[in-house]
């Protein structure tokens, strides 16, 4: 099968945290109405009678007439066409356990930026392996774009990837906005793996600006990231790509730097001496770069790709290790 994916495809979105609303938000300004799985049932209430979101991106207003918030999953999947995924990837099993309806002819994206816990597989690898589909009828949206800013409509920069250009290029229309620009890649597994190593990175960053290091060394932090990034894309899954491109790099940048990014909130936070698991409670977001580094870890046994930032953070994060004498030891391998 080709997997066209037509104009007028409809579009359902499945979870209910601010990044899923910010996408939200932004599909309803060009689609006549989307689905909407919504497993919170104050969310889902809160949508159908006030058509707002309270627990996340509250200042967002949808038109009612435009959103279909549902908990029956299988009803929300069987209307639609295109299945955008948009929980935190450590719900995503527990998101979709009650589905029943098949998905052979859907076209399912990926929007969540981490990695299927246990299973050590990227989201695509996971739907592909779980529900018999093809990479043809799969497809990421990602960027270096924090839902809060794009919920208030400061201009962002998407991208779209799918094996096939074309069906990138539906998908972008139905996203384009004055404040959403897109762009377009056939690179699913690069740019999904940059998506689920940048979160690792943040989480250093944050631990290093916890710990009192300066703006100097953090630009060689971040930059010695980036060089990371681009050695275990290579050695892992080589291709031509371009990882200096704002699905790599500029999303690296936007969630080390921002002051949304919860990844580097959670680093912030040990840095400063929070133990792993207050840090977590404390955060009401989920922070994937926690989840990541033990994924990563385990998926770079067999590609063995030296790492020695990643490297850092996980044995901070699972082998309680002090984060002051392990970030000191890394600054003497940066360059």
């Amino acid at each position: 099968m080709d997997h066209k994916i037509g104009s007028g495809a409809r579009c359902a979105m499945i979870g209910y945290g601010s990044w899923a609303t910010a996408l939200a938000k932004v599909l309803t300004e060009n689609e006549p109405s989307i689905g909407w799985y919504v497993r919170n049932p104050e969310v889902l209430e809160s949508l159908r009678d006030k058509g707002r979101n309270p627990r996340y991106l509250s200042n967002v207003r949808f038109d009612r007439t435009r959103i279909n918030p549902s908990d029956d999953l299988d009803r929300v999947v069987s209307e639609a066409d295109i299945v955008i995924l948009a929980s935190p990837s450590a719900y995503l099993k527990k998101t979709l356990e009650t589905l029943t309806v098949p998905l052979k002819e859907k076209f399912v994206i990926s929007a969540i930026k981490g990695i299927v816990p246990d299973d050590y597989t990227t989201v695509v690898e996971y739907m592909h392996d779980h529900y018999d589909l093809s990479f043809k009828q799969l497809g990421i949206i990602t960027g270096p774009s924090h839902a809060e800013e794009v919920s208030l409509e400061r201009l962002s920069y998407l991208t779209v990837v799918c094996t096939d250009p074309e069906n990138s290029h539906t998908i972008g229309h139905k996203f384009a906005t004055e404040y959403i620009k897109l762009s377009y890649s056939t690179d699913l597994y690069g740019i999904e793996y940059a998506t689920i190593l940048k979160n690792i990175y943040a989480v250093a960053v944050g631990m290093a600006v916890g710990l009192g290091y300066g703006d100097n060394f953090l630009a060689v932090l971040i930059s010695n990231s980036a060089m990371e990034m681009a050695r275990f894309l290579r050695e892992s899954y080589p291709d031509q790509r371009e990882t200096r491109a704002s699905a790599y790099l500029g999303d690296l940048l936007v969630t080390s730097y921002s002051q949304f990014s919860r990844n580097r909130r959670f680093g912030l936070m040990i840095g400063k001496g929070y133990p792993v698991q207050s840090a977590q409670m404390e955060m009401n977001m989920v922070a994937e770069g926690y989840y990541a580094s033990e994924c990563i870890t385990q998926i770079n046994k067999k590609f063995d790709v030296e790492m020695p930032i990643a490297e850092t953070v996980h044995r901070i994060l699972y082998d309680s290790e002090k984060p002051g004498p392990l970030i000191a030891k890394l600054t003497g391998h940066l360059i």
